[in-house]
Parts: C-alpha cells; sequence; structure tokens
C-alpha cells in the first residue's frame, strides 16, 4: 500500500503521522519478538503477527469513504502492535532455514514473495485507477481487494513449519531449544547488541529505515492516481530485480572467495545508492521550483522523474538484501537469528518511525533528499568494515568442526 504513495491517500501529511505512530509501536514489539517466539514459537508469532494488516487497511479505507482520521491512527497502532513480532521472526525464518551457501538466494525468494504481494496490489490499483490522469486519493474499491488479501494472512502463516520440523537437503537439522528464561534472553541480545558486528552494521540499518519515507511522499507530491498505482506495480518489480540482483552475487558459485564476493556486491550496491540520492537531491531542487504533476501521457516529463523511483527502488532493495545477508552470516544459532533479526528490525522500524514522523512535519522534500543523501555517506565507510567483520565471522563458523545450532542427522 505504502508503494501507491502514503497508501494511496491524498494527504501525505496524515499518513505519514499514521506511519509514524505505527513504526514507533513496532519498534517496541520487534525488540520483543525473541520472548514472543520463545514462548509460543516460530509459527505462530508469524501468523498472530499478521492480524494488524487488514485494521491498517481498513482505515484508510473509511479515511477514503468518509474523511474520518481516528480509525487510521487505530490500524496504524494495530498493525504497528502485530507486525513488529511479524517482521521479527520473518527475518529470522528467512536467514535461519537455509544452509548458509543458499542465504543469499533464499532471503531474494523471500523478498520476492513478499515483492509479490505488491505486484498483485499493484496490479488491481491499476486497473481500478488506469483512468485517472489527476492528483488525488486511489478509488475506494482499491483498499477492499488489500484488505481480502490481507484476512489470509493468518490462516497461511499457521501452515508454517517450526524450525525442529525442518530439514535440509544437506541432511542437517535445526536446533531451536524453547524455554529460555527472560533473563537470559535479555542477557544475549544485550551480548549481540554491543557486539562489533551490529555496532558497525547500525548506520546501514538506520540509513536503511529512514529512507523509506521519502518515496512515498515523492510519488504522492508529483504523480497522477494512475502514475502511483503503476508505481505501486514498478515498486515490486524493481524492488525483485536489486533484491535478486545482489542476492545472485553474494552467492554466485564460480566464484570461490566470498570476501570477494561480498566486496564486489558491496562496491554495487554503495555506487547506487551513491547514485541514486545525488540524482534524487539534484532532482528536487528542480521540483521545488516546478511544482509539477506527472503523468504517463508527458512522457518527456514523466520518465525522469519516475525513473528517480524506479532507480532508488532497485538500489535500496539490494542494500536491504545485503544487510540480511549480513546478519545471516553472523551465525548458526536459530535463537542468535531471531536476536540478530529483531535488533535489524527495531533498529530499522525506530529510523522509519523518525524519518515519518519529520515527513509529517511537513519537510521540504528537498530537505528530506538531502538528509537521506548524507545518511547514506555517512554510513558508507562503516558498512565497509562491517562487510570485512562479517566475512570473517563467516570464516570462523565455516572452519568450525562443530557450527554451534546444527547437527546432523
Amino acid at each position: 500500500m505504502n508503494g501507491l504513495g502514503v497508501g494511496g491517500s491524498q494527504s501525505p501529511d496524515l499518513v505519514n503521522a499514521a506511519n509514524a505512530l505505527l513504526y514507533a509501536f513496532m519498534t517496541v514489539t520487534c525488540f520483543m519478538g525473541p520472548w514472543l517466539t520463545n514462548l509460543i514459537g516460530f509459527r505462530w508469532t508469524l501468523a498472530l503477527g499478521s492480524i494488524g494488516y487488514p485494521l491498517y487497511a481498513a482505515g484508510l479505507y473509511v479515511n477514503n469513504r468518509t474523511g474520518a482520521t481516528w480509525f487510521v491512527y487505530f490500524g496504524s497502532v494495530a498493525c504497528g502492535i502485530s507486525a513488529g513480532f511479524f517482521w521479527s521472526v520473518e527475518g529470522a525464518i528467512a536467514t535461519g532455514y537455509p544452509e548458509q551457501h543458499k542465504r543469499g538466494r533464499y532471503i531474494a525468494t523471500w523478498f520476492t514473495f513478499r515483492n509479490f504481494g505488491n505486484v498483485v496490489g499493484g496490479s488491481i490499483s491499476l486497473a481500478l485507477n488506469v483512468d485517472r490522469a489527476e492528483s488525488g486519493a486511489v478509488g475506494y474499491q482499491t483498499y477492499l481487494a488489500f484488505i481480502a488479501i490481507q484476512c489470509l494472512g493468518f490462516f497461511i502463516g499457521s501452515l508454517l513449519s517450526n524450525p525442529e520440523k525442518v530439514q535440509r537437503k544437506d541432511g542437517t537439522q535445526i536446533a531451536a531449544p524453547k524455554g529460555t528464561n527472560w533473563r537470559v534472553e535479555l542477557r544475549e541480545m544485550w551480548r549481540l547488541a554491543r557486539s562489533k558486528s551490529i555496532l558497525l552494521l547500525t548506520p546501514l540499518f538506520w540509513y536503511y529505515g529512514w529512507c523509506q519515507a521519502y518515496p512515498g511522499t515523492y510519488l504522492a507530491t508529483y504523480f497522477t492516481v494512475r502514475s502511483r498505482a503503476l508505481g505501486s506495480l514498478s515498486f515490486a518489480i524493481s524492488g525483485t530485480f536489486g533484491t535478486w540482483l545482489a542476492g545472485a552475487l553474494v552467492d554466485v558459485p564460480w566464484v570461490k572467495s566470498r570476501q570477494t564476493r561480498a566486496i564486489v556486491t558491496y562496491v554495487l550496491i554503495a555506487s547506487l545508492n551513491s547514485g541514486s540520492w545525488i540524482w534524487a537531491v539534484y532532482i528536487q531542487n528542480e521540483f521545488r521550483h516546478t511544482k509539477p504533476t506527472l503523468d504517463w501521457a508527458n512522457q518527456s516529463t514523466f520518465g525522469r522523474g519516475f525513473g528517480l523511483y524506479v532507480f532508488e527502488r532497485i538500489s535500496v532493495s539490494m542494500c536491504e538484501n545485503f544487510i540480511y545477508w549480513a546478519i545471516s552470516n553472523l551465525s548458526d544459532s536459530p535463537g542468535d537469528q531471531i536476536r540478530y533479526s529483531s535488533l535489524l528490525r527495531g533498529i530499522e522500524t525506530a529510523a522509519v518511525c523518525l524519518g515519518f514522523g519529520i515527513q509529517a512535519i511537513p519537510t521540504p522534500l528537498i530537505a528530506t533528499a538531502s538528509i537521506n543523501c548524507g545518511l547514506w555517506f555517512i554510513a558508507l565507510p562503516f558498512s565497509y568494515f562491517a562487510t570485512v567483520q562479517v566475512v570473517r565471522r563467516f570464516n570462523e563458523l565455516e572452519k568450525s568442526n562443530a557450527p554451534e545450532g546444527f547437527h546432523s542427522k
């Protein structure tokens, strides 16, 4: 829905404020993910984590039909509470279930399934709004389709196999102990939070979360309704391309050195993200004076603005895949994987919360683009040393005779 540009709403300020509230609650529940997973298991944490999403869509539907704002905030709180648990456990599933040498591709597969929701939603939205060549909110039918799809989340999530029932192709099984004392869990979270790898990766986590408020506001500010619907579809397609490109590069089989694969992928990601934010600042400096309403009927102006949106999505998706690949190689323990995932999602959601909050003031998009650009270049040197640290840690795990958390059948 955010691929539509602030949830398809006509009011960026309302949805940005609601999203800031949503991510504030998510920040708390992301960090609580390991405790709930330890209590009820991966399957039910995933299923229960999905129940707030249709309420979020319902709030946007009510606002679209009646103008009421209270349900938007109610849906945001409900989604924030549940989605934090969902985010923490889905990351642990994607990084902890597959074998080490497949994790880049498995993470890409996970993001592909997630983006497929955007493909379906974007296709529905584009079909329902294809004739609307003016600015404004998307049609209310769009939200009805989203609500119907999201209501299936709980039932689909309940079909997941818990880690102890998963067997890999190489014969190894996943040891996922339950019943860890909450004090032990807290101590383990603190141990990982202050580890060198996480401290080096934190600026990259923060950058990735912070920049998420910009694309949707940009789309809602400068594009017609049907162009925003096209943006939602392109959001999914370009994101899938970006995550598979990064996932394939870190797992490419004919380059034997993992460090070489990691550094080459990192350099490409650094180049693309640097170029996209420099381009964004340049475009925003122009648009703040011209204030265009861009529609695909006018290709001479539409292509430049829409190309930036797609290019940013590819760059950030590659960065996202690389982040998860990095934390997936820090440990083979499912317990540590849920903790690493929760730390990542918690830091990310805190950044998203502040990003949406600042954008809701509202803040000129030239300022937002400039801040995003600055945060990226601050994260750049830290992320390089984090990459080296991650590869070193992976090599240590690979050389170990008894990798932690796994045993052969």
